[in-house]
């Protein structure tokens, strides 16, 4: 459509700039990629197909700037709200792949995990094996743009691990870097233990 601009990825897949502003990834296949982007924007695009109607036409109506005027704008005032609803916590069932987002917190509980269960002296097998498991999920990421910018911090950053708290903390400082970008506030990472490991001292864990 007009004023869309598409950009290839180093994987084979590719981004779709709209007018908006907003970038849609898309697999080789032409459809939108589930875990490069969120629930909502995958089922809006979804639902502008099926439609007819743009993606930046959905924008301006949930945005309220203004939209084409009668019948169309109420068309793709629907379509957004029926996207909108779609994406609630219990409608997005839970045999569903999952989207960007949680596919990021599902690896952060499991890398916080591993964290909180690596020995506290690990022999050097443990070290190879946890530097080498953190390397290769850094190239296997199922979303390319999550994992380019990992296998970034992970080269200014040397993975520690010569200790379960070097370790978690190291964890906890590249789970801020990412929070950082998405205007989320940084953890405290001196408190790393009590919120993956042992549970918070007040007894709200037990």
């Amino acid at each position: 459509m007009a004023g869309e601009t598409r950009t290839e990825n180093p994987d084979g897949t590719y981004t779709i700039t709209y007018p908006s502003g907003k970038k849609i990834m898309y697999e080789k296949d032409g459809r939108p990629c589930r875990s490069c982007n969120t629930l909502l924007d995958f089922r809006s695009v979804n639902m502008m197909k099926k439609t007819g109607s743009s993606f930046n036409q959905a924008a301006t109506a949930v945005g309220g700037s203004g939209a084409a005027a009668g019948a169309g704008a109420a068309a793709v005032a629907a379509v957004a709200v029926a996207a909108t609803k779609a994406t609630s916590d219990d409608a997005y069932a839970k045999d569903c792949p999952p989207d960007v987002t949680q596919l990021g917190n599902g690896t952060w509980s499991l890398l916080h995990s591993i964290a909180a269960k690596y020995p506290e002296t690990p022999t050097d097998a443990q070290q190879k094996d946890l530097k080498n498991f953190v390397g290769i999920l850094s190239r296997i990421y199922p979303c390319w743009f999550c994992a380019d910018d990992f296998k970034k911090y992970i080269a200014k950053n040397e993975v520690k691990v010569k200790s379960q708290d070097d370790f978690g903390k190291w964890l906890c400082d590249a789970h801020n870097s990412v929070n950082v970008k998405l205007g989320k506030p940084k953890f405290d990472c001196n408190l790393w233990k009590e919120r993956w490991k042992d549970g918070w001292k007040d007894g709200s864990c037990d």
